[in-house]
């Protein structure tokens, strides 16, 4: 059949998308990016905030039209919107023909063979163990990166979020099938290994009664082919020693660390199941800053939180402001049904929610251009994106910057790059994201 896949939500439900595309061709069924054009459909949802399940339903009922209409067969629904929805879905949207949950892609082939045959699918595989995949994985990103997925699941169950119960508990991948998907990345042309999780710094510690994320690092670092390892969702209070070590001692290790913090406020910390504190929180900025002193750091916060009031708000500000943090991301507070805090008395008001995410944003757009300015005259390592339309210049990212969250730097050379060359670059000017800079004499793909 010809496929169309839809993958919404996180980099870690794009690696279950690109795992049921290998599948799927294996067994011999091709991919479209027409809906027109599709005979099965495939949506792998998110559910993670309610933005993002509007979107997914949403999506649904826009591809349902085209099984209605159109020359769609088969529209199938994977992910967390159909883990947590199992009984409504089907019911509600009966253009739908199959329902996968979070730990059952791999059951795809089958999916699509029942439909062929005429019947309705579901499969909810209990949240133990991991799946196997029988087939290889199909890249979507372009081929020079792709995600790693190191852990499924997780155990923290903070006050706000669904993901333990539509993902269920911490399971880390063995570290042998890690690194031999990392070599079969490499392969392929992968250049940059982007390791996710729903938290990554714990991985290791159910398969090998420690955490080993530490060890993971030291051996992706000797794969040929792997030039840049970056490391996304990293708990603060779970960073460790020996990680910080091995970030220093292993050369393709980015010097980047993704560290959501949520918020700083002793009391919000708490409300929010978080396992830490404000001053622990700054003794761990200053102890990896101290260590790997050009380290990037990056975190995300939830503004308006059930109980926030604004001299909490202001604690907030004045900490980044001292913190001056090198990315960071601030979402509203989404109450999600399931979760104790969408069942707290305090709810905060939706203006007053987006009024302090927008400071949140203010200040630091502030302090990433000062920060851009600093940067003027350094000479950084560059991975080449793309080039600029009708212009000498191309798009690229520096070890600051993971893909499509953080910024670019825009590189003028007459030198004809590809994606996935790296090239050194003099910065020269800077926006409020995103650089300006010319590439050096000597360079290197």
């Amino acid at each position: 059949m010809k496929i169309l896949f839809v993958s919404l939500g996180c980099d870690k439900n794009l690696v279950d998308t690109e795992f049921m595309i290998g599948s799927l061709a294996a067994c011999g069924h091709t991919f479209t990016n027409e809906e027109e054009q599709a005979e099965a459909i495939v949506i792998n949802s998110c559910c993670f905030i309610n933005d993002a399940k509007e979107e997914s339903i949403n999506t649904i009922l826009e591809m349902a039209q085209y099984k209605d209409q159109g020359s769609c067969k088969a529209l199938i629904v994977a992910g967390c919107l159909a883990q947590r929805y199992q009984d409504e879905i089907m019911k509600e949207i009966p253009q739908v023909d199959a329902v996968l949950g979070t730990n059952s892609y791999e059951q795809i082939n089958e999916a699509l063979r029942e439909i062929q045959n005429g019947r309705k699918y579901e499969q909810y595989l209990p949240l133990a163990g991991l799946p196997e995949h029988q087939a290889g994985r199909n890249l979507t990103t372009g081929g020079h990166y792709a995600h790693l997925k190191i852990a499924e699941g997780c155990d923290k169950h903070c006050s706000y979020c669904i993901i333990p119960h539509i993902r269920g508990p911490y399971r880390s991948v063995p570290l042998e099938e890690l690194l031999a998907q990392a070599r079969a990345l490499a392969e392929q042309g992968v250049k940059e290994l982007i390791l996710v999780a729903q938290e990554t710094t714990l991985y290791g510690a159910d398969l090998y009664g420690k955490k080993s994320l530490h060890l993971l690092l030291d051996q992706l670092n000797e794969v040929p082919g792997i030039q840049w390892i970056r490391i996304m969702y990293c708990y603060p209070e779970e960073i460790y020693e020996e990680l910080i070590h091995s970030i220093k001692r292993n050369r393709k290790v980015c010097h980047y660390l993704d560290m959501p913090i949520q918020h700083i406020n002793d009391t919000m910390l708490k409300r929010m199941g978080r396992r830490t504190t404000r001053a622990e929180l700054s003794d761990k900025i200053a102890l990896l800053r101290k260590e790997i002193p050009d380290i990037t750091l990056r975190t995300t916060l939830i503004c308006g939180f059930p109980g926030e009031t604004q001299k909490m708000h202001e604690e907030l500000m004045y900490f980044l402001n001292e913190m001056e943090f090198d990315r960071l991301g601030a979402f509203t507070y989404s109450p999600e049904e399931g979760t104790p805090a969408a069942e707290f008395s305090d709810q905060v008001e939706e203006r007053q929610k987006k009024a302090w995410r927008d400071e949140v944003m203010e200040l630091q757009e502030e302090i990433i251009f000062d920060k851009n300015e600093e940067l003027k005259g350094r000479e950084l390592l560059v991975m080449i994106e793309g080039k600029v339309e009708d212009e000498n210049a191309y798009v690229g990212r520096t070890y600051r910057d993971a893909p499509e969250i953080d910024g670019y730097i825009f590189v003028n050379t007459d030198i004809p790059l590809m994606t996935g060359d790296f090239v050194r670059v003099r910065v020269t000017g800077a926006y409020e994201y995103d650089l300006i800079g010319d590439m050096n004499d000597e360079f290197t793909k």
